[in-house]
């Protein structure tokens, strides 16, 4: 609604009093997961925090823009507060379907790390992030991600706990993770956050997932469903219900030969690079390279977009 009215060329004031309005409801939608007002009210400090215009948004800088003395009210929600997170997850969910549902969206799965320095906060270990590229000390989280013609939300999210977490009750405790709390893959916690969209009646067509995630019982699943899987591989490979599991072709190969040095090259000084016809001047007039048709037709229902 919100970017509709911008779009349509509102003023700046209607649309902020449109903002307004909007974090007022979703403040509402929250409100009954505390039980005591001046929680509700902290809570509702902390969302405007996170939507400020500080560059970090760590608990002192959240605190100053919400007027308290000092991080520890906000901190309270985060750690020492009784409310149930998942419900908090379900409502978000909920209110990101009002506005981005559709029947052929797509509900992405990955992964993303967050870089620590200590060993105490939760999941933290040294382990393999995209995030660094490496493996380096840091938490993963695992994400699903709604995605639609609309626009896109995050919809759900999991800790990943590495096994020398899960196998250390002290270290779980002193964390205050559940002590039930068991060892579980990131495909596992995938398959978890699907057959969530599933039994909440999410409407998707299509999972997207990196290679990582596998293709055994989530593919399973997803058929038995009726939905389709694409994963993130080299070459890309497609899943769709009712079908046996294509293979796109790959690109052909690059060539590595060698192309030998000519004498004295590494002596001829260096030339200034070429100016091409057509890459001076006004961007207007340079030329325009229009790509090819990447859309692939698939069997089954949907297209897929490489």
């Amino acid at each position: 609604m919100i970017r509709d009215i911008m779009i349509g060329g509102a003023s700046v004031e209607d649309t902020l009093t449109l903002w307004a309005s909007s974090l007022r409801d979703a403040k509402q939608r929250i409100r009954p997961l505390f039980t005591q007002e001046r929680v509700a009210a902290s809570a509702g400090q902390f969302l405007d925090g996170l939507l400020g215009n500080e560059p970090r948004k760590t608990g002192w800088m959240r605190a100053e823009a919400a007027g308290d003395p000092g991080p520890w009210r906000q901190q309270a929600i985060l750690g020492r507060g009784q409310w149930d997170a998942d419900a908090l997850r379900d409502i978000v969910r909920e209110y990101a379907l009002e506005t981005l549902g559709d029947e052929d969206a797509v509900l992405v799965i990955d992964e993303t790390g967050f870089l620590k320095q200590g060993k105490t906060s939760c999941g933290v270990a040294r382990q393999y992030t995209g995030s660094a590229g490496k493996i380096t000390n840091c938490q993963i989280g695992v994400f699903a991600s709604y995605v639609s013609r609309h626009g896109h939300a995050f919809i759900d999210r999991a800790l990943y706990l590495p096994k020398e977490w899960t196998g250390d009750p002290a270290r779980l405790k002193a964390a205050h993770v559940p002590s039930d709390e068991r060892f579980a893959t990131k495909p596992k916690i995938a398959r978890q956050m699907i057959a969530r969209a599933i039994v909440a009646k999410v409407p998707f067509s299509f999972v997207a997932a990196d290679s990582v995630y596998g293709t055994g019982e989530i593919e399973t699943h997803l058929r038995k469903a009726g939905k389709g899987m694409f994963w993130v591989l080299r070459p890309i490979m497609c899943s769709v219900p009712g079908a046996s599991r294509s293979l796109l072709p790959a690109p052909p190969p690059r060539s590595r030969r060698a192309f030998p040095r000519r004498p004295g090259a590494a002596c001829r000084p260096a030339e200034a690079p070429k100016v091409r016809a057509g890459t001076t001047g006004p961007i207007s007039s340079w030329p325009i390279s229009k790509p090819g048709n990447t859309t692939t037709t698939l069997p089954g229902n949907g297209r897929g977009v490489f």
